[in-house]
């Protein structure tokens, strides 16, 4: 007996309707923000990502060399291959680039709750504009998508943190630039791992340097809690930056946040420092969406990247962007009771009271096919009652039969199985009297 591979997902019908509604409500939302959708390739060379991520990403990756002898992986991600695609078109395409996208995603990572091998994600990007009122559309969006999915304030939020700003705070506490990125990434752990191995992770990233890790340690943990501009400001005041960089960059937060609220979005978004996002490609804002009930359990992230796109080879491009994936958001809906699938049910089941008609009742089944309507019927010829039954466990709407009594008379039966009326119409007027029924209360 053969099984599915770990951390791969089969879909059966019922588990792609409810796939399908979280990709309508991606879709329909990001197209509602006048994001435009692209897809790029399942399979890329393998540099494209470590060069994004570094060599040790390989070991996440599924990567083999192909038979054209050349390095390639799965892509574990959209954005390096979003960066390719419009740094490939930098001299002429139409900024900004607001781009979404919808595919799986492949790591070769352990299995948890909410993470598996294979997955879905969205994606939405804006390149081209290094202003913050993409920051602000780009969180709009989010808070947008899951405000889409009926989720309230009770049961999300995002939490907004800076790079910038904890550069500064780094650079204030005497972290050179070498080691700042390796401290962040540190950082970026500290509410998964434990005090002890926190010092000692730190101790690490600054091997070589003079700075007391246990010193800064006590800095970071005093840093992170403060929720607001003013404590922010004060975490400053009588270090080495001058105040005027520091003032310019809460400058830009008040800017982000007052664009938030012109949106009707910024009760769903706190300031939290916590948020640091460990990938050393990030340059400014960022940000992740948490579930509020249950495990708490992240939904989404991204942030500024400006330096990505010049990177891997390309035109300087600003960029700003987020991925959320189909596992967790899934996970929440069923959790809160607002789970969804797409209805797949068909409009008609045409029911055939005898075999001798079936030849008539396919030209029909056809006719209505070709007109959009989505018809269903049963390949042997049972008794009506089992046919009609049938009918009423797929989901059909209207019931069409053929019987002889009145086919000999060039008409048909339509029942309505949600109200169980029916209507006797005239054979070649059957599409037109079928799509004014199927019409009454949509």
């Amino acid at each position: 007996m053969f099984k599915t591979l770990p951390g791969f997902r089969e879909f059966y019908p019922e588990d792609v309707a409810k796939r399908d509604y979280i990709f309508k409500v991606w879709r329909d939302t990001a197209r509602a923000f006048a994001f435009r959708e692209f897809d790029p390739p399942v399979l890329e060379q393998l540099d494209l990502f470590t060069e994004k991520s570094g060599e040790e990403i390989k070991s996440q990756l599924f990567e083999f060399t192909d038979k054209g002898g050349r390095a390639v992986s799965m892509r574990p991600e959209m954005t390096p291959s979003l960066a390719r695609m419009v740094g490939a078109k930098a001299n002429s395409i139409r900024r900004p680039v607001k781009w979404f996208c919808m595919g799986e995603n492949y790591r070769y990572e352990r299995q948890q709750k909410g993470r598996l091998r294979a997955f879905y994600q969205f994606n939405a990007d804006i390149l081209g504009e290094e202003s913050l009122r993409a920051d602000a559309e780009i969180i709009g969006l989010l808070v947008g998508i899951l405000k889409a999915f009926g989720l309230t304030q009770d049961e999300f939020k995002v939490r907004l943190g800076d790079r910038t700003l904890w550069v500064l705070f780094l650079e204030n506490a005497g972290v050179k630039d070498e080691l700042i990125m390796p401290v962040l990434s540190v950082v970026d752990k500290i509410e998964r791992v434990s005090p002890e191995a926190f010092l000692e992770m730190l101790e690490e990233a600054l091997a070589g340097s003079q700075i007391d890790a246990g010193v800064l340690a006590d800095k970071i943990r005093a840093f992170i809690p403060l929720k607001d501009l003013d404590s922010f400001g004060a975490a400053f005041e009588g270090g080495m930056i001058p105040q005027d960089r520091i003032e310019g960059r809460l400058t830009q937060w008040r800017e982000l946040f007052a664009s938030l609220k012109d949106m009707g979005v910024a009760d769903f978004v706190k300031p939290d420092l916590g948020i640091v996002r460990g990938l050393a490609y990030y340059t400014g804002f960022v940000f992740e969406a948490f579930q509020t009930v249950g495990t708490g359990r992240a939904l989404a992230g991204g942030g500024r990247y400006d330096n990505l796109v010049k990177k891997l080879g390309y035109p300087d491009m600003p960029a700003v962007g987020f991925g959320m994936g189909d596992v967790t958001v899934s996970d929440l809906l069923e959790l809160v009771g607002k789970g969804k699938s797409i209805d797949s049910s068909p409009d008609v089941c045409v029911v055939i009271a005898d075999d001798s008609l079936r030849g008539e009742a396919l030209k029909a089944i056809y006719a209505l096919r070709g007109d959009g309507i989505s018809v269903d019927y049963q390949f042997k010829t049972n008794n009506m009652g089992k046919q009609l039954k049938y009918a009423d466990s797929i989901g059909a709407r209207l019931a069409v039969i053929f019987a002889p009594d009145e086919f000999s008379a060039g008409c048909v039966s339509v029942k309505n199985l949600k109200d169980g009326s029916s209507l006797r119409v005239e054979l070649n007027s059957l599409v037109c009297s079928v799509e004014k029924m199927l019409s009454v209360g949509k």
